[in-house]
């Protein structure tokens, strides 16, 4: 009997390392043979059909690298086709056994083999095509590989980002590595890359790269990278978001080192920073992770954990998590011991809550809040936090005979001169009648101090409202809080206050209430009437 003979199959790579032509040219000669038998086999079939589409897309994707002008300079085909050439000759020996009349060999096995074999060429076509679609293989190496530097425009910067992350989606170890300190460098570099890295490179990516089961460095790198991102633009923490990166970030907040929980503590707080984003805290159990992490976290960690809470604590049912998960105690405990920059931000997420509702004002009150934002209060310097921590006071429904009386110094009042302006707001708010009460007793104890009343009467809008709740027509505020207020803006006789005041019409609506015998309104308009005098006497003295 003749029998023909078979092509002989390369089965072993030789030993070294073998220059791309080389590997190419071998792996063609495997690709070949087994797309010929593919065509004869007469066991599993069905398999073999799926195979045969495979090869004939790595058939495809081959010669268009070999097209590609730069494709034997890129230095991860060194990584891809020896594992390729090593998939396409495990795979020859089942072709050949399959071809046979009758396979005599184990069914589950050769069932196993096979999908083994279909799954590791899905794996090379994903990364050949990655390659392909990246671009990189039409750029000379060493081009794409230099740092872009500050004068590179918008196509080198993009070239280099897509090499940087085709090189982190499909190199090895040593791959990664290089490509995030790359990433990195770059992100610490050049301020404009952030909004190309979000458009240019695998974000998704980048963010699976969060979760467990990768290489301790490699993960560390990554939350770094996604914690500057984060931290750039609005449009990358979009991304971000879209791509699921706030689920992974909270798990590491939750179970990651210090170093990974500070990193990933920033990119909480400013995608949370979105409104839109918010929902997802609770959605992702993300509450309790945050209040832990306010509790037993480094102090970077606390500061941004509670920054991450006051930006979510606005949206109702995480206000209800916070108050049954026992994030007042914790946001009370901070007011003492935490930094500045963590007490401005316990400030500013208090008054929210505080402003939210009895139930979390009464839990305020409950792990004594109070006496610690009284005591507080008159040793801040910082002018944010002091406005915070005024509006919780005032939430709180203070009495205005205890806030009037709190011994601030007029340095310090100087300081929270900002809070005027949000404590007139107050003051228009129709309920509660004590939070109206308190906020014009602050105000009037602020306007103590002869440079805060310049710079009330400055502040258009401020001036604006108060005259308008002057007004006798307006009938849903009691003339009584801005009548205090206009009162003490006078005080001290500055006729550029009288004269910003009158400008503003206030002069019609206290003598309407003077006439009306509003309590305190005469005595408002006495101290205005002092620019009318003025303008009298200069006419006089004119003529």
């Amino acid at each position: 009997m003749h029998t023909s003979e078979q092509p002989q199959t390369p089965t072993s790579e030789p030993s070294g390392p073998q220059p791309p032509q080389t590997l190419l040219n071998l792996i063609t000669t495997v690709l070949s043979l087994l797309l010929l038998s593919s065509l004869t086999v007469r066991s599993f079939v069905g398999r073999w059909q799926v195979l045969r589409s495979k090869l004939c897309t790595l058939q495809s994707s081959l010669s268009s690298i070999s097209e590609s002008p730069h494709w034997d300079d890129n230095s991860l085909l060194h990584t891809l086709f020896p594992s390729l050439l090593s998939t396409l000759q495990r795979l020859k020996p089942l072709s050949d056994q399959c071809t046979l009349s009758s396979f005599t060999g184990g069914k589950l096995l050769m069932q196993s083999d096979l999908d083994i074999a279909s799954s590791s060429l899905s794996t090379h076509l994903h990364d050949l095509d990655l390659l392909l679609r990246s671009g990189v293989l039409h750029q000379s190496n060493s081009i794409i590989l230099s740092h872009p530097g500050p004068g590179s425009d918008k196509d080198d910067l993009g070239f280099f980002i897509r090499d940087v992350f085709t090189r982190l989606q499909i190199g090895g170890i040593e791959f990664k590595k290089k490509a995030l300190e790359s990433l990195l460098q770059l992100l610490n570099k050049e301020e404009k890359s952030t909004a190309v890295v979000a458009k240019e490179g695998n974000i998704g990516y980048l963010i699976s790269l969060l979760e467990v089961n990768s290489q301790p460095l490699i993960r560390e790198q990554a939350v770094l990278a996604v914690s500057m991102l984060a931290s750039s633009s609005q449009h990358s923490r979009k991304i971000i978001f879209e791509e699921g990166g706030l689920r992974p970030l909270l798990r590491i907040l939750e179970t990651g080192s210090i170093s990974l929980k500070e990193k990933a503590a920033i990119a909480v707080e400013a995608i949370t920073a979105d409104p839109e984003n918010a929902w997802a805290i609770s959605a992702y159990g993300g509450v309790s992770a945050l209040i832990e992490a306010c509790r037993s976290g480094s102090q970077p960690i606390q500061t941004h954990a509670v920054g991450a809470l006051r930006n979510v604590a606005s949206v109702e049912d995480i206000r209800l998590a916070l108050g049954e998960e026992g994030a007042v105690p914790v946001l009370v405990q901070l007011l003492v011991s935490g930094n500045t920059a963590t007490q401005e931000k316990v400030a500013n997420c208090l008054s929210i809550l505080a402003s939210s509702g009895e139930y979390c004002r009464a839990l305020i009150i409950q792990e004594k809040g109070l006496p610690r934002l009284m005591h507080m209060i008159q040793d801040l310097s910082n002018s944010d936090t002091i406005e915070h921590v005024l509006r919780t006071i005032c939430s709180l429904s203070i009495s205005a005979s205890l806030l009037s009386k709190l011994s601030i110094s007029e340095g310090n009042k100087r300081a929270i001169s900002s809070c005027m302006g949000s404590l007139v707001k107050l003051t228009e708010s129709p309920k509660p009648v004590e939070l109206q009460d308190a906020a014009a007793q602050a105000i009037v104890s602020l306007l103590a101090v002869r440079s805060n009343r310049k710079e009330l009467a400055r502040d258009e809008k401020s001036v604006m409202r108060l005259v308008q709740m002057l007004d006798p027509k307006n009938e849903t505020v009691s003339k009584k809080y801005p009548l205090m207020v206009v009162t003490a803006l006078l005080a001290g006789g500055s006729g550029d206050c009288r004269k910003i005041l009158v400008a503003a019409g206030a002069n019609k609506h206290l003598q309407i209430l003077t006439e009306m015998e509003v309590a305190g309104a005469k005595k408002a308009l006495q101290r205005l009437a002092g620019i009318t005098l003025d303008s009298i006497f200069s006419r006089t003295w004119r003529e």
